[in-house]
Parts: structure tokens; C-alpha cells; sequence
């Protein structure tokens, strides 16, 4: 009896046993079931991320003649509908990725075991996912480095969860779509839009069978089966796909015999100097940098919103821009290095040798000071490496901007001579150099504004102020020269007395300016007067759109347009225009300006560039020829020319150095061709509808030996002179018996009885 109770002990413990290690495993199935579910969900996207599936889209800048001039992106990738996809690109993708596409639920479940079992037991990779689950791959980056055959049992359930709920949430169609746009095809290009442009500079929807086979091989690899590095590999995996899509009965025999014969026909370099900007690389830069100031107020992603940014360039205007600075600059490249010499400018060349050095990683990174003596001896001596600091210190730079006067729109922006630019310096707006000469029609703006007229004279002679005392170009002096004779040969003592006589004082210069585009701080002293203030190319040329505007002047504008990925406009330009100068003012500063070219020191615009449209300018050179510009305009455009180096001791070396020969001919080769191959409407300046301005003859005399303007009359002994006044500052008739009395300028004494050529020093 004993041994029975002992025995049904024992039979009881033993079933103890058994049911609490079945209970002990399946609380262990069951939490090791429950962490890998709540490890595996915590991975997976979030609804809102399943409904609205975040692209990376680039952003495309237009021309405002259509032309995509740029893009902006982290991926490559332009949008594309499934109705601008062929359908034989889709037949070719299910053919060899996903037979089964259009009969499972986002999960092909023969081929994921079958996946499954090589992966765990035979720790062999397989590919077999679905098109949805290699888009759910795709979207929500379920990949980890180093991944373990754990990992990738993880990675597999969590693809195979997103894409049925993928499979939930779109339509078949709306998968192909996504898909297609998401994927890589190599060379940068995300998606079949990018992709099409790249490869074969074409759009998706005209891609042929052959073609579209190359993308799904690219598919698998795109570096193994990239067509221009390893052709033979991809004519072999196009052949294949098109093979499958026989196989599946999406193309005939016969049409797979010839198209596999065929070679892969590619057309990169077109499409990808497009996506560089080659053809207006600063002014992409400099919407950019318009953009990211905006990106803030308007909530977008420049990189990744796939935004159409319609912008002012004209791509005509530009490539006329382009080949007007190569035409000029090239063969005026080879003029200065004909008279620079180094042998000259030693101590400059060690100074630049020593910083390029100073800046090459061999000499940073040399552990000893031995070790960097040593480096340095070896780059100073080497013949390639001082050629290439020379080269680059002699390259002659420019900035060269063309706007629309009356709405100020840029439509031609080249900003250094280096056109595979990306980041680095726009000469259009980021350098600020004295304008020389050019600065001087903001002086006489404010001389006409206070009252003087084109006729007015003023004395060519020496004047000490508070120990200024400027010369002219050629050191030469002269009798009394109207504003438009000062002008017209750009005599600096003329202009520098506007500003110590009164007629434009320096506070008064600065104010205009500012009102005219320019917000560089301003130094102003007298000597602003002959263009010592520091201005940007593209502030220049736009106070002499204003000049050229009627005095109106508009803020230089970039962009137009922006629209987001569905085309909703989240931006509209609103010009913003402001009256700077009164109309009249601007008519006789441009009427003044038009002599400039038509017989002054713009004269080469006429003689030697044929340019005969009505247009006003004028020429800059700064001290030592360090800076040469132009600054001209017609009634439609303005454009601002700018010549120099990128180091300010390196400097033309004579006169060849002047604005007239340096920069005036790019300006000229630019409106010539432009005027030419565009249709423009031939306009004037036109006369203001105030009457205010009006045509008087004045007594030559009167200027020339007096300097007492009057208007002509019988006693007139040398003729007279006609010219524009506004009818408010009209003088008196000129009467010899009055009008011949001594008039006093500064600290000269003219009297009828000297030759306007001498004058006499009053002590």
C-alpha cells in the first residue's frame, strides 16, 4: 500500500513537472512572441507615415523662357504619373520583379518562405520580395548595418507588415507610381523621371522597350549593371528583362530578336550639364540663396518639396551673355598676360605661394616642423604647383548682370569667369569695388535735383579742399566745361566740385543713392564724388536702371513664381517700386549719359560694336587699373559691367586697363547680338509729359567765357548752345553790357578779357 502511494507520488510530480515546464515554455513562447511583435511593430511606420509617404523630391528652377536652368536636391528626383509611364516599362518591371503583382495582397507568400527557410537554415539571401515590399523597403529604410540573420528576419516581417498595409491603403496603380519614383537608377537619379533625363535626355513617357529594360536591369545593381562603366553587363541584364517579358507574354519573339541586337544609345552629356546649371550657374546660386531666406516665412523644404521656382533669366539673354564675356575676355586674358610679368611681382608671388602652401593638406598634416620645411621646399619648387598659383592670381575676373528697366528683373546674371561654379563667389553681388568714374552720374543726379541743367558750367582748374585736390585722367586743365562736356570725357575736377561748391553735397549722394538700389554703406567724403565708395555690380546697375526707368526705381528680382509638388502657388512676386529721382531729374542724367556714348568715352559701343539703339553709359577705371568697369543702358535694359581680380594687387598694367577697352566691350558684344537676334521694339527716351523739360538756346559765351549761363540774344558774339533744362531754373537773356562783369569761382578770377582757356590764381 505504502509502495502504491509512493508510486502515485511520484506520477503526480512528474505530471507537476511536465505541466509546469509546458506552462514555463509557454510563458516563454509566449513573452519572447510578445517583445519580437512589440520589437518588430516599434519598427514599422506610423499611419500618417503609410497615408502620406514622404518623397524626397528635387525642386526645379525655370527660365522665364521654360527652360529648366537648375535643380535644388538631397536625392535626385523629379515626380512622375503613372500616365507619363510607358506601359511596357511596367510590363517589364512586373515581368521580372513581381509576376504575381496584380494577384497578392502585398506578399508573394510562396516565394517569402521559400525566402525564409534558405535565410534561417541555410544562411543563403534570396531575393524575392515584392515590388511593395522593396517599396516599403524603399520609403521606410528598414535595413541596419551589420545586419545579423536575425536582423533580417525583422527586416523581412516589418516589409512584409508595411506592404500590406501599403497593399490597404493604394491602389495597384498608385504602387507602380511610388515605386518607379522612388527607386535609384544610379548616377544620382532617383526615379524613372530623373532617370530618363540622365541616361538619355529624354522624359519617361518616350522611353523605348530597350530602354525601358535598362532600367529595370538597373534595378538589381546599378553599379554592376551600369551602362556606361560596365556595358557588357547591362546589355546582358536588358536582354534578360526583355527575355522575361517574352516569357510572359508582354512581347513577341520576333520584336525580342531585333531589340536585343540593339546597343544601348545613351545621351548623358546634354542632360547632365543641364543639372549642373552650366549655362547660368551663379544666378541658380543666387536664387538659392533667395530661397533659403523665404524657406522660413513659406514652410518648404527646398531640397526635398519637389518646388517648380519660376525665376526672370532668360536663357536667350544668357547664352548671348555667356558668349559675349568668353568672346571678349578670352582674347583680352591674353593681352594682360603678355605685359604681367611675375619676375615683377616677386614679393606678391612668395606671399601667395606661401598661403596656397600653408593650405595644402600634405603640409597641415606633416607631424613635424621638419616635416612641413621639407613639404613647403618641395611645392615652392615645383613648376606645376607655382604655375597654378600664378594662373589662378592672374585670371581676370568679371561680374556681369543685364535688368529689365522696367520691372527690374535679372535677366542675365554671370558672376566669374569660372562656369562650373556651385558655391563659390558671385562677382555680381558679393564683391564690393570702387566704381571709379561710373559712381559719377549719382553725383550729378543730385547736382540736377538741386537745380543745375546739362548746360551748366563749372571751372576745370586745380582747387585745394582741406588738402584734396584732385587731378584728371590725363593731368590736363581747361576753362569753364558744361556738366555735359564734364561728362561726356569724364573730367574729375568738374565732378568733385559739384560736391565741394554745394551742388551736391556728400550727405545728399549718399540718401540718393540709397534710394536708387545702392545699400552698400557709403564713405562720404568729397573724394565719393570721383567713385571712391565700394558698391556691388549689381547695386550699380540697378541705379542705372533707375536713371533709365524715369526715376522709378525697382528692387532686382530673381524669382516670379514658386508652386509646390501639385502645383498649388505658395509664393506670387509683388515688385516692389519706389520713386527715387523725379522724371525730369532721370530724363537730363539720361540725356546726359547718351552723349557719353555718342561722343564720348562710350564711344566704342557705336564705333566698334555697331550698337545704334538709343543707349546712355558710362566708363570706370579705378586708381592703378586695378578696376575697370561699365555701366550702360537702352529704354528695355540695363546691364553693369564689372573687370578686376579676385586679389586687389593685381591690377592691369596700363591703359589698356581702362573701363572703354576692359569692360566696355562685353556690354557692347551683349546688346549688339542681343538687339540683333531678338525682336525688340525700337523705343526713345522718352520727354516728360509735365512740360517742365524743354529745349532752350543758350549763349555760348555766357558758359564758355563767363560761366554765368544765359539765354541767347542779338548781343551773342559766338553763336549759341542748346540744350535741356527743366523750365523752373530757365535764366535770364544775356545782355552783353551787364553780363560780361567778373564772375569769381572757388579762387579763380575769370574776366571777359582772358581766354576761357587761362585763369588767374586769386591768393
Amino acid at each position: 500500500m505504502a509502495d502504491k502511494k509512493k508510486v502515485n507520488k511520484n506520477k503526480s510530480t512528474r505530471r507537476q513537472i511536465f505541466w509546469g515546464t509546458i506552462s514555463s515554455l509557454f510563458v516563454i513562447l509566449f513573452l519572447t512572441s510578445y517583445f519580437f511583435i512589440q520589437y518588430v511593430t516599434e519598427g514599422l511606420p506610423s499611419l500618417e507615415q503609410l497615408e502620406n509617404p514622404k518623397q524626397s523630391l528635387a525642386s526645379n528652377v525655370f527660365s522665364n523662357d521654360g527652360e529648366l536652368i537648375g535643380q535644388y536636391f538631397r536625392q535626385n528626383r523629379i515626380e512622375t504619373k503613372i500616365d507619363s509611364i510607358p506601359v511596357h516599362l511596367i510590363n517589364a518591371l512586373i515581368a521580372t520583379e513581381d509576376r504575381k503583382f496584380y494577384d497578392h495582397w502585398g506578399v508573394d507568400l510562396e516565394r517569402f518562405v521559400k525566402a525564409m527557410f534558405k535565410t534561417v537554415f541555410l544562411f543563403k539571401k534570396e531575393g524575392a520580395s515584392t515590388i511593395t515590399q522593396q517599396l516599403s523597403k524603399n520609403l521606410y529604410e528598414f535595413w541596419v548595418a551589420d545586419e545579423s540573420p536575425f536582423d533580417t528576419v525583422v527586416r523581412k516581417v516589418r516589409e512584409w507588415i508595411t506592404a500590406v498595409q501599403i497593399e490597404k491603403n493604394y491602389t495597384k496603380d498608385e504602387i507602380l507610381e511610388m515605386y518607379l519614383n522612388e527607386s535609384y537608377f544610379g548616377k544620382g537619379a532617383y526615379g524613372i523621371g530623373t532617370a530618363a533625363r540622365v541616361y538619355f535626355n529624354k522624359k519617361a513617357k518616350d522611353l523605348t522597350i530597350p530602354e525601358s529594360a535598362v532600367f529595370v536591369a538597373l534595378l538589381k545593381s546599378p553599379r554592376i549593371y551600369d551602362p556606361v562603366n560596365r556595358y557588357n553587363n547591362a546589355i546582358q541584364r536588358r536582354n534578360l528583362v526583355m527575355y522575361n517579358m517574352v516569357d510572359v507574354g508582354y512581347l513577341d519573339n520576333d520584336t525580342y530578336q531585333k531589340l536585343k541586337l540593339e546597343p544601348i544609345a545613351l545621351n548623358l552629356e546634354k542632360e547632365v550639364e543641364s543639372f549642373q546649371s552650366r549655362q547660368a550657374p551663379h544666378f541658380v546660386e543666387y536664387v538659392r540663396q533667395q530661397l533659403s531666406k523665404m524657406a522660413k516665412q513659406y514652410n518648404f523644404d527646398l531640397y526635398e518639396d519637389g518646388l517648380t521656382i519660376y525665376t526672370t533669366l532668360d536663357t536667350r539673354y544668357q547664352a548671348i551673355a555667356n558668349k559675349a564675356v568668353k568672346t571678349h575676355l578670352d582674347e583680352f586674358q591674353a593681352q594682360f598676360d603678355k605685359y604681367w610679368k611675375w619676375s615683377r611681382n616677386r614679393e606678391l608671388l612668395d606671399d601667395l605661394l606661401d598661403k596656397a602652401i600653408k593650405r595644402r593638406a600634405e603640409y597641415r598634416n606633416a607631424d613635424s616642423k621638419m616635416e612641413k620645411d621639407a613639404v613647403y621646399e618641395i611645392l615652392k619648387n615645383n613648376v606645376a604647383f607655382v604655375d597654378s598659383v600664378q594662373r589662378i592670381a592672374q585670371t581676370i575676373e568679371v561680374g556681369f548682370v543685364v535688368l529689365d528697366v522696367k520691372t527690374g528683373e535679372i535677366r542675365a546674371m554671370i558672376g566669374g569667369r569660372d562656369q562650373n561654379f556651385s558655391y563659390g563667389l558671385n562677382h555680381v553681388t558679393q564683391i564690393k569695388r570702387q566704381p571709379g568714374s561710373a559712381f559719377k552720374p549719382l553725383v550729378y543726379t543730385v547736382a540736377l535735383d538741386n537745380g543745375l541743367y546739362p548746360a551748366y558750367p563749372l571751372l576745370n582748374q586745380k582747387f585745394d579742399y582741406n588738402g584734396w585736390s584732385p587731378n584728371n585722367f590725363d593731368m590736363g586743365v581747361s576753362g569753364f566745361l558744361t556738366l555735359r562736356d564734364a561728362i561726356k570725357n569724364s573730367v574729375n575736377i568738374i565732378s568733385a566740385r559739384l560736391i565741394i561748391e554745394g551742388y551736391a553735397p556728400t550727405w545728399q549722394i549718399g540718401k540718393y543713392a540709397k534710394k536708387m538700389g545702392i545699400d552698400s554703406k557709403l564713405d562720404l567724403v568729397p573724394a565719393i564724388s570721383l567713385g571712391a565708395a565700394e558698391v556691388t555690380p549689381l547695386e550699380l546697375t540697378s541705379a542705372y536702371a533707375t536713371i533709365a526707368n524715369k526715376g522709378i526705381f525697382n528692387e532686382p528680382m530673381s524669382i516670379t513664381r514658386i508652386e509646390d509638388k501639385d502645383g498649388i502657388v505658395i509664393y506670387n512676386s509683388s515688385p516692389i517700386s519706389t520713386e527715387a529721382i523725379s522724371e525730369e531729374t532721370s530724363f537730363m542724367m539720361t540725356s546726359l549719359l547718351r552723349t557719353v556714348i555718342d561722343e564720348g568715352t562710350g564711344i566704342r559701343v557705336r564705333v566698334s560694336h555697331n550698337f545704334n539703339r538709343p543707349a546712355g553709359g558710362k566708363t570706370g577705371t579705378t586708381q592703378d587699373y586695378a578696376d575697370a568697369w561699365f555701366m550702360g543702358f537702352t529704354p528695355q535694359l540695363a546691364g553693369g559691367v564689372w573687370v578686376g581680380f579676385d586679389d586687389r594687387r593685381v591690377s592691369f598694367t596700363g591703359s589698356y586697363g581702362q573701363g572703354s577697352r576692359a569692360a566696355l566691350p562685353i556690354w557692347g558684344y551683349f546688346m549688339h547680338d542681343l538687339y540683333e537676334t531678338i525682336e525688340m521694339p525700337i523705343e526713345d527716351f522718352e520727354v516728360p509729359t509735365s512740360g517742365d523739360i524743354v529745349r532752350v538756346n543758350f549763349c555760348r559765351e555766357s558758359i564758355y567765357e563767363f560761366g554765368d549761363p544765359k539765354l541767347t540774344s542779338q548781343d551773342c558774339r559766338t553763336g549759341t548752345l542748346t540744350d535741356w533744362i527743366n523750365i523752373k531754373d530757365i535764366p535770364d537773356t544775356f545782355n552783353s553790357e551787364k553780363d560780361t562783369t567778373i564772375k569769381i569761382f572757388d579762387k579763380y578770377l575769370v574776366a571777359d578779357s582772358l581766354n576761357s582757356q587761362q585763369a588767374i590764381e586769386i591768393d
